[in-house]
């Protein structure tokens, strides 16, 4: 698309020299319509060509959808919207991995896409990603992760809020009046935006209270079957335990399996509070059956808004907002209804 409005401009400046030397109709209009400004008037949002229709150029770098339920949804909703069909030639990249994802977008910038979406695994290291789409005209738009970065060099960010999330749970389970707090933390993917958003308002309140402790707080990088290996490890210790913080949907379910082969009772009427995130289908129905006692609905359906704020950047509209948070909540055993399940669920 870029390489082509190059080559409209450049017809138009020669149309226009040859209508001053020697233009004798007129009623011929101007070359290029008299579109030549911006149309948002002289807004510094730099526009995408659209020339006759040409599709739209991105590059889609996402985290792997066998991480979790939620990232299957997400890359599931992401593929289906930046289609041909829809005005996209899209090339898609999935990696857990920050240096091959810092990588492939460099290459995406040397290819000259016009969009760069980026879900990053790490909230850090992006900073030459982000000048270099800036000098080669790429406008990037974050989705799903936020980073670590001056909002200057992001055109827009549709996003999870983590720390709120965090927050949310937290204060649900402070809600629940234990004596003590004896909490076994299965943490995600170490650095990003989720973990870090889930990590810190559990780590301010065990920093506050006395009565909130840590039986061990350990990284399953979002792996189901370590989790249940690193609550194996606290049962057979011996230690007792009588919560289970998860940062996501699968790690608790790992952590339930280990407690179903102890014979360790747990959800609404259990002797361990389990809570996850996310917002898969069968994890709220653990929440709905008792099984489970909370989950923090993390949104992974932004390709529509996505979508929206790049057409309007192509018609020269300035995003309304820079960030745009997707609505979440919590959902607990107590409360939680079937329609929340299927209103909510992916």
């Amino acid at each position: 698309m870029k390489k082509v409005f190059c080559l409209v401009l450049t017809l138009c400046m020669v149309l226009t020299l040859a209508a001053c030397g020697g233009k004798t109709g007129g009623d011929t209009e101007p070359a290029g319509g008299g579109n030549s400004a911006p149309a948002d008037g002289g807004s510094d949002v730099q526009q995408p060509a659209d020339a006759g229709g040409e599709l739209i150029s991105v590059g889609i770098i996402n985290n792997d959808p066998n991480e979790s339920g939620y990232r299957t949804a997400n890359d599931a909703a992401m593929r289906a919207m930046f289609t041909e069909e829809n005005g996209y030639k899209a090339t898609f990249y999935n990696n857990n991995d920050a240096a091959q994802q810092i990588a492939t977008a460099q290459q995406m910038i040397q290819d000259e896409v016009d969009f760069l979406l980026l879900s990053p695994a790490s909230t850090t290291g992006w900073d030459t990603v982000l000048q270099d789409a800036q000098a080669a005209g790429t406008q990037i738009i974050l989705f799903d992760r936020m980073l670590e970065a001056d909002e200057s060099m992001y055109v827009a960010a549709v996003v999870s809020d983590m720390p709120a999330e965090g927050q949310t749970a937290v204060d649900w389970l402070a809600d629940q009046g234990l004596s003590e707090y004896n909490i076994i933390h299965i943490q995600g993917h170490m650095g990003s935006d989720a973990q870090l958003g889930r990590t810190g308002a559990l780590d301010a309140k065990v920093a506050a209270e006395a009565n909130w402790n840590y039986v061990t707080q350990q990284t399953a990088d979002w792996d189901e079957a370590t989790a249940r290996t690193i609550t194996q490890s606290v049962i057979d210790s011996g230690k007792p335990f009588n919560v289970v913080y998860a940062e996501n949907n699968g790690m608790a379910r790992g952590a339930e399996a280990a407690l179903d082969a102890a014979g360790i009772t747990h959800g609404k009427d259990g002797d361990v509070i389990i809570m996850g995130f996310d917002s898969d289908t069968w994890a709220m129905q653990s929440v709905l059956d008792g099984k489970w006692n909370y989950m923090g609905l993390c949104n992974p359906l932004q390709a529509e808004t996505v979508d929206s704020i790049i057409k309007d950047l192509v018609a020269g509209k300035a995003p309304a907002q820079k960030i745009i948070y997707t609505p979440e909540q919590g959902f607990d055993a107590a409360t939680i209804t079937p329609e929340d399940v299927a209103t909510y669920g992916t």
